[in-house]
C-alpha cells in the first residue's frame, strides 16, 4: 500500500499543477495544517530535478506567507479570545512576562522552527500572539524557510538517482521514521 501511494506521489509531483499543490500545502502548514510541504516537495524534485530551485522557491513563498496568516492568527484570535479569558483567571501579568521572555529569544525560536521538523505553525501563531516586530518575524521566516527549502532542493538536485534509490528500498523505514518525528514535534509542542 505505502508503495502504491509513493508511486502516485511521485506521478502527481510530475503532474502539471503540482507546484499549485505544493503552493497550497507549504501555505496551510504555516499556519493550521499538519503535513509539512517536504512530503510534496521531495518527490516533485526526484521527478524534475531541473525544477529543483523553482521547486524551492515556491514552497519559500508560500510558506512564508503562510507564516502571516499564523501571524495573524496570533495577534488577532488572541486579543479577542484569549486575554479576556486570562485576565478574569488573574493570568494578564503572567503573559505579558511570557511575551517578553520569547521576544528576547524570538528570532531563533523562528529560525529553529522553520529549519527543523518542530511545528513552523506553533511559532508562526506565537509570534503574532506575542506581538513580535513583523519585520523581524518575516525576516527570519525568510532565512529559516530558504534554508530548509533550498538545501533539500540542492541535496536532491546533486544526489538525486541515489537518494531515489534508497528512499525506495527503504520506503517503510523512512515513513516510519517521518511518522515517529511528526508525533514527536507535536508531543513536545504540547509539553513546552
Amino acid at each position: 500500500m505505502l508503495n502504491r501511494l509513493y508511486d502516485r506521489t511521485l506521478a502527481l509531483a510530475d503532474h502539471p499543477r503540482a507546484m499549485w499543490a505544493l503552493a497550497l500545502v507549504a501555505f496551510v502548514e504555516s499556519s493550521v495544517f499538519p503535513i509539512p510541504p517536504d512530503v510534496l516537495m521531495i518527490p516533485m524534485i526526484l521527478a524534475r530535478p531541473n525544477r529543483a530551485w523553482a521547486t524551492a522557491g515556491v514552497a519559500l513563498i508560500a510558506s512564508v506567507l503562510g507564516g502571516l496568516l499564523g501571524y495573524a492568527i496570533g495577534a488577532f484570535a488572541y486579543e479577542g479570545i484569549g486575554q479576556p479569558i486570562l485576565a478574569a483567571m488573574g493570568k494578564g501579568d503572567a503573559m505579558e512576562q511570557f511575551n517578553a521572555r520569547f521576544n528576547d529569544f524570538g528570532f531563533w525560536a523562528v529560525l529553529a522552527a522553520g529549519v527543523t521538523p518542530f511545528p513552523y505553525k506553533v511559532i508562526t501563531i506565537m509570534s503574532g500572539w506575542t506581538g513580535m516586530p513583523i519585520l523581524t518575524f518575516v525576516a527570519t521566516s525568510i532565512l529559516a524557510r530558504a534554508l530548509r527549502f533550498f538545501v533539500l532542493a540542492g541535496l536532491l538536485r546533486t544526489f538525486g538517482a541515489p537518494i531515489r534509490t534508497f528512499i525506495e528500498s527503504r520506503l517503510n523505514l523512512l515513513f516510519t521514521v517521518f511518522v515517529v518525528l511528526l508525533i514527536g514535534g507535536f508531543l513536545l509542542v504540547k509539553y513546552l
